[in-house]
């Protein structure tokens, strides 16, 4: 029998791949992953595997023999030893297929894919600072940046894709996607993914990327992480590290796809930077025909009702106020009223002001809520729970209104000012009133 692998021990050090006489193991996504067609049960890589996590089936006689040896040269509790950490470097034997060289349309899963939202005529913002992120990304693994357009009548779309910086765009013109349902556009994508066999696919964490990723993955058979709010590569692994909040908000938790391909993540709007947009720059544009016809989808729209919310664009605000618990009642609401009306803002508010029914839904900012990045964040009473801060930390200017002076929020405040806010609140509202002669900020 094969050499089992306890993948929860393994640490990739590649001493398993070097003692191997017969070349039968191979380090796949940086885990021990054995070849059954050669693999002879020798035992000389369980031997050597400092973590005790490759066994195999052996005659009892021959058990103690060598179970005094397995898993016996290094301590754990204590840093690995560099001949160890670094066991197979620059060696031959040493292979890491997510780290072959790529080759589109192979073997090997290669680039880094943005699905560029486009729906009722509007392209997502959030897709343009996917490709932004995508260009860090696919700067890490020396891959191309790659957009994908799916829709109906979508031409207008691809000269800003490439202004945006998509060196190759996959599109998909059809009428059947003139409206968007999941079924098309999940087929139409998945329908790219197998042909093209991109390594890494983001989309937006907005209504159309939770509703189509997840059946996406669902037919790729491959992991996604949604709702990332930070991602990078790993040095090492080169795996794509989707970090998001977990525990309610109490952490954040880095996600690996180590054995599947494509690794795939939405991201929530307004958390990566806007990339630069460069007129006029251009790039390889790939057509693709869509076989789905009307009769083959189960689903019609029958009308498109915009919403009407105040806060249905809250995640577009450059100013924004908003307030906690902290404000005592929903009368007292009154004063944030009065500071976004002279300053054009939005009004928004904490997960406790919604559930204290102050505010609705739609205008909560953080982790079950909308994340926002205006370019002013004025917090009246908010505390700073993690939950609330993912969703705004990335403002431009945030300012912080908090009688305790230990509050979370004042740590990531450009400006913090302590005190009671029943004092200070009105009172900015009125020094805005005469700084602003048209009571609008500008």
């Amino acid at each position: 029998m094969t050499v089992a692998v306890d993948k929860t021990k393994c640490i990739g050090c590649g001493a398993c791949v070097m003692e191997c006489s017969l070349e039968a193991i191979d380090l796949v996504d940086g885990l021990a992953t054995p070849d059954p067609n050669k693999c002879k049960d020798l035992g000389s890589c369980v031997k050597v595997c400092p973590t005790n996590a490759l066994s195999l089936s052996i005659p009892q006689d021959s058990k103690d023999e060598l179970s005094s040896e397995v898993g016996s040269r290094f301590n754990l509790k204590e840093p690995l030893p560099e001949s160890v950490s670094d066991y197979a470097h620059g060696n031959e034997k040493k292979t890491i297929r997510s780290q072959v060289t790529p080759v589109t349309g192979g073997d090997v899963w290669s680039g880094v894919w943005v699905i560029i939202e486009y729906n009722n005529g509007r392209v997502a913002p959030v897709s343009w600072e996917l490709l932004g992120e995508g260009r860090k990304l696919a700067d890490s693994l020396g891959s191309e940046l790659c957009g994908v357009i799916t829709g109906y009548q979508v031409d207008d779309v691809i000269p800003a894709a490439f202004a945006y910086g998509a060196e190759k765009l996959y599109v998909i013109d059809h009428e059947v996607l003139k409206d968007y349902r999941t079924e098309p556009y999940a087929e139409a994508i998945t329908s790219l993914v197998r042909k093209y066999q991109p390594e890494i696919i983001l989309m937006g964490a907005t209504s159309m990327g939770r509703d189509v990723f997840p059946a996406v993955a669902t037919k790729m058979q491959t992991g996604l992480t949604a709702d990332c709010t930070v991602l990078g590569i790993d040095p090492e692994t080169k795996l794509l590290q989707q970090t998001r909040p977990a525990f309610g908000g109490n952490i954040m938790a880095t996600i690996l796809c180590r054995a599947r391909r494509p690794q795939m993540a939405t991201v929530r709007p307004r958390v990566m930077e806007m990339p630069e947009r460069v007129e006029g720059r251009e790039g390889e544009l790939i057509r693709e025909e869509f076989s789905l016809s009307e009769s083959d989808i189960r689903t019609k729209v029958l009308e498109f009702i915009a919403a009407d919310a105040r806060s249905a664009f809250l995640d577009k605000a450059e100013i924004i106020v908003s307030v906690g618990l902290g404000i005592a009642a929903k009368r007292n609401l009154v004063i944030a009223e009065e500071l976004a009306e002279v300053l054009g803002a939005t009004l928004a508010g904490t997960r406790g002001a919604v559930e204290a029914g102050w505010l609705s839904h739609d205008q909560q900012v953080g982790q079950s809520g909308v994340t926002v990045r205006p370019k002013v964040y004025i917090a009246i009473g908010i505390s700073g729970a993690i939950q609330h801060l993912v969703g705004m930390e990335t403002s431009d200017f945030i300012i912080a209104i908090n009688n305790d002076p230990e509050a979370p929020i004042l740590k990531v405040a450009n400006y913090g000012i302590v005190g009671d806010l029943f004092q200070i609140v009105p009172a900015m509202t009125s020094e805005f009133k005469k700084r602003l002669q048209h009571g609008v900020a500008n």
